[in-house]
C-alpha cells in the first residue's frame, strides 16, 4: 500500500473509530446516562466562569435552540446548572455542577491519553510535521464547510 492509499484509509476510518472508542471509554460507569454529544456540551461549557448560551452554541456550531434541548437534559441529570446574570437578569448563564466537572475531567483525561499516545515516540521534527499536517487537514475541512454552506 502506498502513502496515498494508507492516508486515505486512515482518514476515512479514523473519525468513526475515534467516535466509537470515545463512546466506549467515556459513556461508562457514572456517565452511562449521557451521550458523547452531551460530553461535548459539557466540554464547551467548561470549568471556567458561567457562560451564556449564545457563546456555548457558537463554540459547538449549533443553534441556541439545539443547545437548549441538550442543556435541559443535562440540568435534569445534574451535570449543568442555570443561573441568572447579576448584571442583566434577562441573561441566563450555564455552568457545570460538581458532577459536570467530574465528567469534564473524565473526558479531558481520555483526550490527554489519546494525544500522548500519538506523541509518545515522535521526535520534535516528527511532532512538528504531524502538527502541520493536522492543521492543513483542519483548514481543508473548515474551507470545505464554508464553501458548501452557501
Amino acid at each position: 500500500m502506498d502513502h496515498y492509499e494508507a492516508i486515505n484509509d486512515i482518514l476515512v476510518n479514523l473519525f468513526n473509530e475515534i467516535l466509537d472508542i470515545e463512546e466506549k471509554a467515556l459513556i461508562s460507569g457514572e456517565y452511562k446516562d449521557i451521550s458523547v454529544n452531551d460530553m461535548h456540551v459539557i466540554e464547551a461549557i467548561g470549568i471556567r466562569d458561567p457562560r451564556n448560551m449564545s457563546a456555548v452554541s457558537r463554540d459547538l456550531s449549533v443553534t441556541v435552540g439545539t443547545l437548549t434541548i441538550a442543556v435541559n437534559s443535562l440540568v435534569k441529570k445534574g451535570y449543568v446548572k442555570r443561573v441568572r446574570s447579576e448584571e442583566d437578569r434577562r441573561v441566563v448563564l450555564i455552568s457545570l455542577t460538581d458532577k459536570g466537572e467530574r465528567a469534564y475531567y473524565h473526558h479531558r483525561n481520555f483526550h490527554d491519553k489519546m494525544v500522548l499516545a500519538v506523541l509518545k515516540d515522535l521526535n520534535e521534527r516528527e511532532t512538528e510535521a504531524l502538527t502541520r499536517a493536522l492543521v492543513k487537514l483542519q483548514s481543508f475541512f473548515r474551507t470545505y464547510e464554508k464553501e458548501n454552506q452557501e
